[in-house]
């Protein structure tokens, strides 16, 4: 059953989206630019095989590849299950290792939405201070970090990170063309950019001329913590989940991080350790 936008006007979307031609994309897939042309314009139904082709030539996500095969009257190739499901339980206890393997230093899970999946117990200790409202599932990690009840007020180099968290914010949207993700980029650029040394915060810091990266810098009553982050995704995947879900791994960008990380292990952490389901 056929709904919503034609099948050809989403297909010519995501082209443009890539900044293809229908020349450029025909070439790639290897298809007549006048088939192509048909495709969207609707002259043509495209089968089953030739949408997936041109998806995977267009990096289309596979949420949105199930989009296009139901736009066009086909059943979703991609399955997308809970992560709680058993199909998921080696991934799940992957994703578990990776998070406990990587303390002392934070490290969680999100969503495609930026919602937090789990965390482990050093992300709760640098969560403690935060409006309890933030924590309230689903926890949306860059709202909480940039909200000025969340983290923003200690982060020492705020201007900078939120500069980063924006611009990646940004080409993810352009990627996806996820409109959930506007909005959160809309909600974030009207946060207030809270003085230098307002509400007991640290003045902001100019970034070292040897940097390599952009490092999130956060106050605690320990001194200055800095991190580095990488992101860990799944490789080839082929259900809707794992193909959204990324690991956020933070480390330690300076010698004093480092040993400040290893003495915080064995203190309390204030807040519930940080696990929950993405929400739906």
């Amino acid at each position: 059953m056929r709904h919503g936008r034609p099948v050809g006007e989403m297909l010519r979307d995501w082209r443009q989206r890539r900044r293809l031609s229908q020349l450029d994309l025909a070439c790639e897939a290897d298809i007549s630019t006048k088939h192509l042309s048909f495709l969207e314009t609707g002259r043509s139904r495209p089968s089953r095989e030739m949408l997936l082709h041109l998806a995977e030539r267009l990096e289309v996500p596979l949420r949105e590849r199930n989009l296009l095969l139901s736009a066009a009257g086909y059943a979703p190739e991609y399955p997308e299950r809970s992560l709680d499901d058993p199909a998921l339980d080696s991934a799940r206890r992957g994703v578990e290792a990776l998070l406990a393997a990587h303390e002392p230093n934070p490290a969680l899970a999100v969503d495609r939405h930026w919602q937090l999946v789990a965390g482990n117990r050093a992300v709760g200790r640098l969560m403690a201070d935060v409006e309890p409202t933030l924590l309230r599932p689903p926890v949306n990690v860059l709202r909480l970090s940039l909200h000025p009840a969340g983290l923003a007020s200690r982060i020492v180099n705020l201007p900078e990170w939120r500069a980063h968290v924006v611009q990646r914010l940004r080409r993810q949207i352009e990627v996806s063309g996820d409109p959930v993700l506007s909005d959160l980029l809309e909600e974030i650029q009207d946060y207030p950019m809270p003085a230098a040394g307002a509400s007991g915060g640290p003045a902001q810091e100019v970034p070292s001329a040897d940097a390599v990266a952009v490092p999130f810098r956060l106050a605690t009553i320990d001194g200055v913590l800095s991190f580095f982050s990488t992101t860990t995704v799944f490789g080839t995947p082929v259900e809707v989940t794992l193909s959204e879900l990324a690991i956020e791994a933070f480390f330690p960008a300076d010698p004093e991080t480092a040993r400040l990380m290893r003495l915080q292990a064995d203190a309390p952490v204030t807040r519930p350790e940080v696990a929950q389901e993405a929400a739906d």
